[in-house]
């Protein structure tokens, strides 16, 4: 008999309904709705000086979506489009990539979040998504250069529903613990409890999350000292006394903090859909162009996502 442990398997409850779910997200009608055509052309004056846009911000943005939906570049999707708008007898005109190109990054983008029943359990992580530069086949033979550069990609996910509550795009020189601030900002509704793993193990993090009058799950180093100055109230001195009380195994078992995988969860959802690279090349349509993604991404989930359980051994 092998020694290894035997790996938990799960089946899917709501199979039917995931699986049109999962249909449903290759729908052409689904991404370029009547919402989309309708305010698709822009008839409303800006008051400034100069013509107004021809295309909505909603074209614009609409554009860029498919365009990581189905992995194209700028000529490609606006080929596709316009192929589509064809297809659907649809009598509408399609922005050229460069005009898509130079209105992205001025783009507003919000996050679809379905209204919540209570306050949230948000878990927070980051991950690196690659930008232009050196292929991996270059970087294994002569290493990395200095025109090396990545985005990194905050997400404030809910641990109930799978749900994008907020997002923050960055360079790579800004720390998980930077954005931490930006991310709770994002979530309008009421916070519950906030889960991180030690890297954001920082005081301006615990003032974010007691600033929601939520609970912070955050494992505190493994050399950790308590905060005098905060007193023995605070947080983090409250989560390092139980972990020496039970064990770090128990705190996190009775704290919740093993939710937090559903960020990474969210992340390899991300990567596995879009790709773990932008195709923009600069810094604001790069975030637009994330942003849209995420967006996109909330949009999958609420058509479906899998109830499963973990069968008996």
């Amino acid at each position: 008999m092998s020694d290894k442990a035997t790996k938990t398997q799960y089946r899917i409850r709501n199979w039917s309904e995931y699986d049109a779910a999962l249909k449903n997200r290759g729908s052409l009608t689904f991404w370029v709705d009547d919402e989309a055509l309708a305010g698709w052309l822009n008839d409303q004056k800006t008051g400034k000086r100069g013509a107004s846009p021809t295309y909505t911000d909603l074209a614009i943005a609409t554009m860029s979506t498919m365009g990581s939906v189905l992995n194209l570049r700028g000529r490609q999707t606006e080929g596709f489009m316009e192929s589509l708008f064809k297809l659907m007898g649809v009598d509408l005109a399609v922005p050229d990539h460069s005009t898509v190109s130079r209105r992205l990054g001025k783009l507003s983008v919000s996050l679809p979040v379905v209204e919540g029943e209570g306050a949230r359990h948000v878990v927070v992580d980051a991950t690196g998504i690659k930008v232009y530069g050196e292929g991996e086949w270059k970087v294994r033979q002569h290493g990395y250069s200095k025109r090396r550069t990545w985005r990194k990609l905050h997400l404030g996910v809910d641990e109930e529903t799978g749900e994008i509550l907020a997002a923050v795009v960055s360079t790579n020189n800004v720390s998980d613990d930077e954005a931490f601030g930006d991310i709770l900002d994002g979530v309008e509704e009421d916070i519950e409890a906030v889960s991180a793993d030690g890297a954001y193990d920082k005081r301006k993090c615990y003032d974010a999350i007691d600033a929601r009058d939520a609970q912070a799950n955050i494992p505190p180093r493994e050399d950790a000292q308590y905060w005098e100055k905060e007193g023995p109230t605070h947080a983090r001195n409250q989560n390092l006394k139980r972990i020496e009380e039970v064990g770090r195994a128990q705190w996190k078992q009775e704290s919740g903090y093993h939710r937090r995988s559903l960020s990474e969860t969210a992340m390899f959802r991300f990567k596995v859909i879009f790709g773990d690279t932008c195709s923009r090349r600069t810094f604001d349509n790069q975030a637009a162009e994330l942003l849209l993604a995420c967006a996109a991404l909330n949009r999958m989930t609420h058509l479906g996502m899998p109830d499963s359980y973990a069968l008996n051994s």
